[in-house]
């Protein structure tokens, strides 16, 4: 069985839209693309570079895969597995692409990406995708939440929690803050919420 794992910069405030670079998602008139920029350092690139090169198949939402499909290709020598790795992406309005093993997921894209997880294959990593990733924590699809929490506020922009979030616990399973101040935390689905009384 497959994992779903979310992998996100995200803000004190928990934006995710648009850390790498002013163009990459204006939606909304975001004005601060770029964010996560100057806060990059050897210990974020060492995790990252861990991770991106983990076995994964990538399941994406249309707009990140809108941004990604121009980009990877031409840079596949950073990133080498992104191009050999499947990329699911959940979209009811496109069909096909020319990126190679892209594979469409339309109309109740909840009981394609549940198949998706019983099958026997790599873990499924989703980057950025704001309105796929409500979806997946709308019906309890993530398994794990791989953040960088940098040291900044915005105030706007789209978030990774939002009204409708399930109560749902974890646990750490690794933890470290960089030099420049983000933390990088992994977190594992460990139940239900449970509370009590001091």
């Amino acid at each position: 069985m497959r994992k779903v794992i979310v992998l996100e910069f995200l803000t004190l405030d928990g934006v995710i839209q648009a850390g790498g670079g002013p163009e990459e998602d204006t939606s909304g008139g975001f004005t601060y693309g770029g964010w996560q920029v100057p806060y990059s350092d050897e210990t974020v690139g060492t995790v990252m570079n861990k991770q991106m090169n983990l076995p994964f198949d990538l399941l994406l939402g249309r707009k990140t895969f809108e941004i990604w499909a121009p980009y990877w290709p031409k840079h596949a020598d950073f990133w080498p597995s992104v191009m050999t790795a499947t990329k699911y992406v959940a979209s009811n309005t496109m069909t096909s692409h020319e990126w190679q093993r892209s594979v469409f997921l339309n109309g109740n894209i909840v009981e394609k990406i549940t198949k998706l997880k019983q099958e026997e294959g790599p873990d499924l990593h989703v980057y950025g995708s704001a309105n796929l990733v409500q979806t997946l924590m709308k019906h309890d699809l993530v398994d794990e939440f791989w953040l960088k929490i940098y040291p900044i506020t915005l105030g706007s922009g789209k978030r990774l929690f939002v009204e409708g979030t399930i109560p749902a616990a974890f646990k750490v399973t690794e933890s470290q803050v960089s030099p420049s101040g983000v933390i990088i935390a992994n977190y594992k689905r460990a139940g239900d919420v449970q509370t009590g009384s001091y």
